[in-house]
């Protein structure tokens, strides 16, 4: 599934390979190493004496709710994090002044107990099937992920990449991201569950090729935000701890480059969500826009029913 990445591509061959389905795996960046040593250090300080992928041997599952909820703000204010992730997007061969990303995202999948039900929170929940794209509508936009801690097939999430050009039926036509938008500023992060946050498919698909991401740390790799992709449901007795963002090149969101819409009918997009790396400038005033747009841009060429 990955296609191996051993030199700096540059934007526009890296964000055409990106819009052309690939997955890259980026396995010697010394600044993703960094990171990674960076992030361990942050998450072993936070948690002691309890090593990180057990803690949710030690806190109950509100507690755990709450305890992640923190970090991942510490973690995604932390100018050491912004700089490191800076230089990971610039060892890939992306200039900072032409890309905005979005929040710099600390994952918590605890282990769960075949069949336990527990509450969907965000900072805990595995994530459903879904393409990014059905929420944002930015179709230029590039999912960046990376394991913290060693991982294997079940503590991950998966690809489908049979799914690249073919429509699924899904809700994302009843998204509204503007009120998702208000529930959270008002409520923080958790007043919108894990399955409110995101458009859900509606059919029941067979699908051969859904393909488990195990790469290990210091690796990440790179895909379009419309690829479709879930969390792997997580029994294996450890947390499985990752990082994640997502970019956007500039110009390409000028131009309406990017990866094809091949299902999604969402009423608005995000850009107000992006920040440009070399200066913290939100992405919406850059382009001139609102903090979110009703989406007029490409829709599907060939709806596919119930949507």
């Amino acid at each position: 599934m990955y296609s191996d990445v051993t030199q700096a591509l540059g934007p526009r061959v890296l964000h055409d390979r990106i819009y052309a389905g690939d997955v890259l795996r980026f396995e010697a960046l010394a600044p993703m190493r960094e990171l990674v040593s960076f992030t361990q250090a942050f998450l072993e300080d936070a948690f002691a004496p309890f090593a990180p992928v057990e803690i949710h041997r030690h806190l109950s599952h509100d507690a755990q709710t709450e305890s992640f909820a923190q970090r991942q703000r510490d973690f995604a204010r932390s100018p050491e994090v912004r700089q490191l992730w800076r230089d990971v997007f610039e060892a890939c061969g992306l200039d900072a002044q032409g890309l905005a990303r979005d929040a710099l995202y600390l994952r918590f999948q605890p282990h769960q107990d075949p069949g336990a039900v527990v509450p969907r929170a965000r900072t805990t929940a595995t994530i459903a099937f879904h393409r990014d794209t059905w929420g944002s509508n930015l179709y230029a936009q590039t999912n960046w992920w990376a394991p913290v801690y060693d991982i294997d097939a079940g503590r991950t999430f998966a690809i489908y990449p049979s799914l690249w050009d073919r429509p699924v039926a899904n809700t994302s036509a009843d998204f509204d991201l503007a009120a998702l938008l208000e529930r959270s500023k008002a409520g923080g992060r958790n007043a919108v569950d894990a399955d409110a946050a995101i458009p859900h498919l509606t059919e029941e698909l067979e699908v051969a090729d859904a393909t488990p991401v195990v790469i290990a740390p210091g690796e990440i790799i790179a895909f379009s935000s419309a690829h479709a992709h879930a969390g792997v449901p997580n029994s294996t007795g450890l947390t499985r701890i990752s990082l994640e963002t997502r970019t956007l090149w500039i110009d390409d969101v000028r131009s309406g480059r990017g990866a094809p819409n091949v299902d999604g009918f969402a009423r608005w997009m995000s850009p107000g969500m992006f920040r440009r790396v070399s200066d913290e400038t939100a992405l919406h005033e850059i382009l001139g826009m609102n903090r979110i747009e009703h989406f007029a841009g490409r829709m599907p060429a060939n709806p596919v029913s119930a949507l």
